[in-house]
């Protein structure tokens, strides 16, 4: 059977987009077909139907003015959507409507409501390698943010890496050329984004790429140096390539690329960012618990996004921490003034992406009337501003523009209760324009007429409930009930039969139902033209928008930050060059806001890159070591980016990278084990670390055998202590290496405080000067709630194991050997003689133990043995 030429006009489209599932309009609906419907059915749960024909097509299909819902579903899960329209007039044409792609919607391209967190941006991200490292573009087209870096340090990959972490990249835009690069790709997939869209060479090459960002950013066009900074142009060029054919439209709204650098802010790897919880929980990915979740007291969107921004890059610049540390001690000391600010900020809608919308063509009346309402705050948020004293404040002041210009025409011009439709009429203002006005009074003439001949037909028939009515289908018409049926006039017509009641119509009525649907049509068509005109007359500001945007969303984070100070009791940090890292009375910001009403037991911190700068910190589990370490780190983190911090005082030195290898958990889909991902963390610390970084190490080794354990972290300590020479924090259950204090001038001993009464112990969340001399392991073990009978057994083998090594320090202590300390390569002497037969069985089966695989069991039976073998021997 041969296909219909609307089904010739699908294939070739799909042919054009095979890797998005095509909605299709026809008439009211976006349709899918084939393989695509049987795909969408599944996936947004509607019927699955087929066309009339042989081959019975697969076909499903959603209703255009709800489309973008379904959208949402279908790129949540990771599917690319093609929306093909109708380009042609169908009125107009003969034979088929021209249809074409409009807009491919994928990941990281979304502009939908549905799909966006106010809070959080959506960027899509391109990368480009060669030998000398990497180059990185992203962009927000939601907003119209376009950053672009390059990446040249030893560990490009894992920086870059980390990078894309940090912005939650929704998704990937690589060369086809690295397709075949399994393991750059495996490790994007597992830690980036399951988005990965390969883009052709072309878009990489020097002259494509400068082409599309020349044509793009044409004010820049002088700054942008290819010799400077090829690999990052080179991704930009094609990112901006391929938002321009996916999205089939201008995207004026982004108007200027910014370059930065890594280097820039404090570096904070993928651990770090991950282990010290700072923008999401570890358990369960959610907001609540992180120190986002603690500061984030914004009131805009904008804000919210630029907070996050904050906490995730951590200033290195004395200078612009203090200004920002200035501006928060203003506000947090001015309770009217910051309630004032909040008042109006309250009022501003999202600009960032209200400007985006205007600038695609999908914002209505109603995204206008919000743009409009923000605007006029603005002035009242500025004159604040400018009467203060701190010079960061007045600098947001004077990025503001009022926009009153805007702010007038939008209030002349658009209805203040507009309908959602941009086809329905009543959008345009009366007295803006002298035609709307007229076609207005002719529409309203015309229905006051229909309520005139409404009220002479009752009188002339008699019928009292007579009504004139209007539906889309039958336009105006009389409606009668059935049983005033013997009352109808001649000269009625019969236009339709229903249940209870006929409809009719009258050759006047008709003639007047031309003028006034005459009228109304001109008017919606007239309407929806001069709304589009100022839509496109604010579309031309958006350079003076997203301005003011940026300078809302600073003062909105300055204020958030000034109000979490106020409420938790933080104090301003000083912050200087020193190299120390000093504070009072610390408080970790997140527990004891969990804790609510519970006290927070504080604790203090001396670490001096001049004096004792490794910390070493022994004691029992549950004793607030953990804790203790990241409240260290999140202190020196809210300092550097200009937040007020939890403690008494805080004196930090700029510290240029945080390290955090803390807690335990295994890499499945990598393949690594619990104790791989502990070195591996311990790996990028050790590699990464310079004199003025902060490393927090907590409980290394646990995850192989005592002696190695001990062994490994011993040797960690030595290196942090004499190569690298940075402040550290390392916790350990090791507590024999509390010996080291002796051996090496800057580290100091540290312990968690526990209190015995007893039998009971209890945990005082107190990091004292001291060692530990044991871990109450067994105590924990209650404190989970184990089984008495474990709990009994696990005391009395420990008892059993204290006994055996009592006993075996007397043997050796009876064999008239004495304990001494052991220098390099030196070896253990058990006896004064090992000439004889006795003496050397002894040694072989001591040499012969494999004590990586004896359980502690087993080392208890083989001590047994080899003590009573000594005793014999000297009897």
């Amino acid at each position: 059977m041969a296909e219909t030429p609307m089904m010739q006009q699908y294939k070739a489209i799909k042919r054009q987009h095979a890797d998005a599932i095509l909605f299709f309009r026809l008439g009211d609906f976006y349709e899918m077909f084939f393989d695509d419907a049987i795909t969408a059915s599944k996936t947004l749960e509607i019927t699955l139907t087929s066309r009339d024909s042989e081959n019975k097509i697969p076909m499903c299909g959603v209703p255009y003015h709800a489309v973008d819902a379904y959208i949402a579903k279908m790129v949540a899960k990771g599917y690319k959507v093609a929306l093909c329209d109708q380009i042609g007039d169908p009125k107009a044409t003969k034979g088929i409507v021209k249809r074409e792609v409009t807009r491919v919607i994928t990941p990281g391209t979304v502009m939908e409501s549905q799909l966006l967190q106010e809070k959080n941006n959506n960027y899509i991200a391109s990368i480009f390698f060669d030998s000398d490292g990497t180059g990185l573009a992203y962009a927000d087209i939601s907003t119209g943010e376009f950053m672009v870096s390059e990446i040249d340090s030893q560990s490009a990959i894992t920086d870059l890496i980390s990078e894309l972490e940090r912005l939650q990249v929704s998704e990937l835009l690589l060369p086809v050329a690295f397709k075949d690069d399994e393991m750059l790709v495996n490790q994007l997939y597992q830690r980036i984004t399951k988005a990965i869209t390969f883009y052709h060479n072309g878009a990489y090459e020097i002259d494509e790429a400068l082409k599309y960002l020349q044509q793009q950013f044409p004010d820049q066009a002088n700054e942008i140096n290819w010799q400077r900074q090829p690999k990052c142009l080179a991704a930009a060029g094609a990112l901006v390539q391929f938002l321009l054919e996916t999205q089939r439209r201008s995207l004026n709204h982004i108007i200027q690329l910014k370059y930065y650098s890594i280097s820039q802010f404090m570096a904070l790897d993928m651990n770090a960012r991950r282990n010290l919880e700072l923008t999401r929980t570890i358990m369960d990915g959610n907001k609540k618990g992180s120190l986002l979740w603690v500061l984030d007291h914004t009131t805009t969107a904008m804000g919210g996004r630029l907070l996050k921004k904050w906490i995730e890059q951590p200033l290195l610049d004395i200078n612009q921490i203090n200004a920002r540390l200035d501006a928060v001690s203003q506000l947090s000391a001015g309770i009217f003034l910051r309630e004032d600010l909040r008042v109006l900020l309250k009022q501003v809608y999202d600009l960032e992406r209200l400007t985006a919308k205007v600038v695609y063509g999908s914002a209505n009346a109603r995204d206008l009337l919000a743009l409009k309402n923000s605007l006029f705050h603005i002035p009242d948020i500025k004159k604040l501003l400018l009467e203060c004293t701190a010079p960061l404040l007045k600098e947001i002041a004077n990025q503001m523009d009022t926009l009153t210009d805007l702010v007038t025409l939008l209030t002349e011009s658009i209805n203040d209760d507009p309908p959602i439709s941009l086809r329905d009429g009543g959008l345009i203002n009366n007295g803006y324009n002298e035609q709307v006005d007229k076609l207005k009074e002719a529409s309203t003439n015309g229905r006051n007429w229909l309520a005139q001949l409404e009220t002479r037909e009752r009188e002339r028939t008699g019928i009292k409930s007579l009504k004139i009515r209007y539906n889309k289908v039958f336009g105006y018409y009389i409606e009668v009930t059935k049983s005033n049926l013997d009352m109808v006039p001649e000269d009625y017509q019969r236009k339709q039969t229903l249940a209870n009641a006929e409809r009719y119509i009258t050759s006047e009525l008709k003639k007047y139902e031309d003028l006034i649907l005459g009228a109304q049509e001109k008017l919606i068509e007239l309407e929806y033209r001069i709304f589009i005109e100022i839509r496109d007359m604010v579309a031309k500001e958006i350079a003076r928008i997203q301005k003011t945007a940026g300078a809302v969303a600073k003062i909105d984070v300055l204020i958030s930050l000034a109000e979490v100070a106020v409420k938790h009791n933080y104090v301003r940090p000083t912050i200087n060059d020193s190299g120390k890292l000093t504070i009072s009375a610390g408080r970790h910001p997140v527990v004891e806001t969990m804790l609510n009403q519970t006290q927070f037991v504080p604790n203090d911190t001396q670490l001096d890159t001049g004096g004792s700068y490794l910390a070493l910190i022994t004691g029992p589990n549950m004793g607030g070591k953990s804790t203790y370490q990241r409240q260290v780190a999140l202190i020196t983190l809210m300092a550097q980016i200009g937040s007020f911090v939890p403690a008494a005082s805080a004196e930090i030195g700029i510290v240029d990278r945080i390290f955090a290898r803390v807690g335990a958990a295994d890499d499945l889909a990598s393949g690594h084990s619990t104790f791989m991902v502990e070195m591996q963390e311990c790996n990028n610390a050790l590699r990464g670390a310079t004199t003025k970084s902060l490393v927090i190490i907590d409980e290394l080794g646990r995850g192989t055998s005592n002696l190695e354990g001990m062994a490994i972290a011993q040797a960690v300590i030595e290196y942090l202590h004499n190569t690298i020479g940075c402040r550290t924090l390392f916790s350990t259950h090791y507590h024999e290496l509390a010996e080291l204090e002796s051996s090496l001038p800057g580290l100091k001993n540290y312990a968690a405080a526990v209190e015995e009464k007893g039998d009971n112990v209890a945990f005082l969340h107190r990091i004292v000067l001291g060692k530990a001399s044991k871990s109450y392991g067994v105590h924990c073990a209650m404190l989970a709630g184990l089984p008495d009978m474990i709990i009994n057994r696990a005391n009395q083998l420990s008892t059993d194991y204290q006994r055996y090594l009592k006993a075996a320090e007397e043997v050796v202590s009876t064999s008239g050997q004495t304990a001494v300390a052991l220098e390099p390569n030196a070896q253990l002497q058990l006896f004064n003689d090992a000439s004889n037969n006795e003496q050397q069985e002894i040694l072989s089966a001591i040499t012969d133990i494999d004590l990586l695989n004896t359980t502690p069991l087993g080392a208890i039976q083989l001590l047994f043995e080899l003590q009573n073998k000594i005793k014999n021997l000297y009897r």
